[in-house]
């Protein structure tokens, strides 16, 4: 039998390192991030989130934390995952193009002062430029969780915010996604329902 012991430390170790690393860059910007994210709220708009694989499950994460609850109990939020939709998402692929199965979404269901949130590991995936350039054409602000650089970044408006995790590995960076996610969510409430630290 072997025994893993000393991998698993070492992962615990590399994700608890670059989440120390990370803080003091990513701190501003995530508390930017999350005052979109109020305003949006605060002036009666939604919040769409996509992503492929990982990141879709964190995209409906994310909706789920803002339509049930976060850690406090709260009147419902508007969020939805463009991810979870089967019929609709097998619909746009086979018809048109796989790249084009969130951003047909965010012309459906985007209005002005909504805002996406747009979730890739590599910072390249196509079908989330393409919602993010579909957002923008809708004038919805975006905030995009990134890591490894990639493309998305050139793709920000002035207004938008590019949470990139400075780390090559998906793993590492899926694991920051969430911790970004838990804060932007902590920080929604705590704007809502006042600070309860």
């Amino acid at each position: 039998m072997i025994d893993h012991t000393k991998r698993i430390r070492d992962h615990f170790a590399e994700s608890a390192q670059l989440k120390l690393e990370a803080v003091d860059g990513l701190a501003p910007e995530i508390s930017r991030a999350a005052s979109i994210l109020t305003e949006c709220l605060f002036a009666d708009g939604k919040i769409l989130a996509c992503g492929n694989g990982g990141s879709a499950s964190d995209a409906q994460h994310f909706a789920a934390e803002l339509v049930g609850r976060f850690e406090r109990e709260r009147p419902e939020l508007p969020a939805i995952s463009l991810a979870t939709d089967t019929s609709l998402l097998t619909a746009v692929a086979n018809d048109y193009s796989f790249e084009q199965i969130f951003a047909k979404q965010v012309r459906a269901l985007g209005t002005k002062g909504d805002v996406l949130l747009a979730i890739s590991t590599s910072g390249n995936s196509a079908n989330v430029m393409a919602a993010i350039e579909a957002a923008h054409k809708r004038e919805m602000r975006v905030i995009a969780l990134t890591g490894k650089g990639g493309r998305i970044g050139e793709l920000m408006a002035p207004g938008d915010v590019n949470l990139c995790v400075p780390h090559s590995r998906t793993a590492r960076i899926q694991e920051v996604h969430l911790l970004m996610i838990h804060c932007l969510c902590d920080a929604i409430d705590a704007t809502l329902l006042g600070d309860e630290s």
